[in-house]
């Protein structure tokens, strides 16, 4: 039988090459971190090599003006997503939010921030019916926003009788399309949004239990954690986040309309799942959702800059897309391994 000290010995003695490097296995441990990062990384330096212009301050600038509203959407998908639910009624929200301050304003002659903050109450209203019918009637979060979605579109349609309002709030044309010095005010509000939602997940006991129903519920539950109430308060954080966003939006164009908004849903968890949020819950954050927000605007934004062709446009996004969420997915079982490693 070895002694102790043989076997220390021995570890000492064994080649540099047996022994697992401390960088790869660091580099193993982060590649979830990293991977969104390297993304970004070469799609900047792609499109900054074919294109003179896109580089240019006034076009970054730009970038970050095509992703302010979305990141405010993606703030409160990432909350769903980390809790282990999905929000399929953000864009149908979005649109319908618009469409109700727009003409709570125009039709019903109510002050603009009135008209405002009741737009934000019946977003508020739709993520706790949604919150309701996943945590107390047991319905997958899937069907109950799905669901969701047909109504806010029905609501939508039926309030502006498919017609285009141009009288919007000027509260809401300003905080869309003014400016604070060179920065669009839109996109402070989206950093804002982004902001406060890391604070919230990072410092607080809610955003605590956010990762551990997601992580774990039976466990969290047994606990003493009400998850049930976790997961009712992010479907509303998310309903509220996509209302605020469309009437930014509404803001922006200067219209409220019943479509123009679909592109929303499927952004904003493509944004979240790129920058290394897992779609399974408990793993990622707002800061992973910050470098998919950029990783997405800078493709939209690249391929339009080296004017590809608009009939393959959409498949080339799509596959590189595709090939930075494989990626990532590849980054996160990486990751898994190592901690199991580590852990034995």
């Amino acid at each position: 039988m070895k002694s102790i000290t043989d076997e220390i010995i021995v570890t000492e003695n064994t080649p540099p090459a047996k022994r697992r490097p401390k960088l790869v296995s660091w580099l193993r441990k982060r590649a979830a971190d990293l991977a969104p990062f390297a993304t970004l990384a070469i799609l900047v330096i792609f499109f900054g090599l074919a294109s003179d212009s896109f580089l240019d301050i006034y076009n970054l600038r730009n970038i970050l003006s095509q992703i302010a509203t979305l990141s405010i959407v993606a703030t409160g998908m990432t909350f769903v997503l980390l809790c282990g639910q999905i929000d399929l009624s953000v864009a149908a929200v979005a649109t319908m939010t618009g469409v109700v301050a727009a003409n709570l304003f125009s039709e019903a002659k109510l002050p603009e921030i009135l008209a405002i903050l009741i737009g934000i109450v019946v977003a508020g209203l739709f993520g706790l019916v949604t919150g309701w019918g996943t945590t107390k009637i047991g319905l997958p979060s899937f069907m109950m926003t799905l669901v969701a979605m047909q109504v806010a579109n029905g609501a939508a349609l039926f309030i502006s009788k498919g017609k285009i309002n141009y009288n919007v709030p000027p509260l809401l044309k300003s905080l869309g399309s003014d400016y604070i010095g060179p920065i669009p005010l839109v996109v402070v509000m989206g950093a804002i949004a982004l902001l406060v939602g890391h604070l919230v997940l990072t410092y607080t006991r809610f955003g605590r239990y956010v990762y551990m129903t997601g992580s774990n519920r039976v466990g969290t539950e047994l606990s003493g954690i009400n998850t049930k109430l976790v997961i009712g308060t992010c479907l509303i954080i998310s309903a509220v986040c996509a209302g605020i966003a469309g009437m930014l939006n509404t803001g922006r164009l200067g219209s409220a309309q019943s479509y123009g908004l679909d592109s929303f849903l499927l952004d904003s968890i493509t944004a979240v799942v790129l920058g290394g949020t897992s779609l399974f819950g408990g793993q990622g954050g707002v800061k992973n959702t910050v470098i998919g927000l950029l990783v997405f605007g800078v493709l939209s934004n690249g391929l339009n800059q080296i004017q590809l062709d608009i009939y393959i446009r959409l498949l080339i996004a799509g596959l590189i897309l595709l090939t930075a969420l494989l990626i990532n997915n590849y980054a996160l079982k990486l990751r898994s391994v190592e901690s199991a490693v580590e852990s034995s």
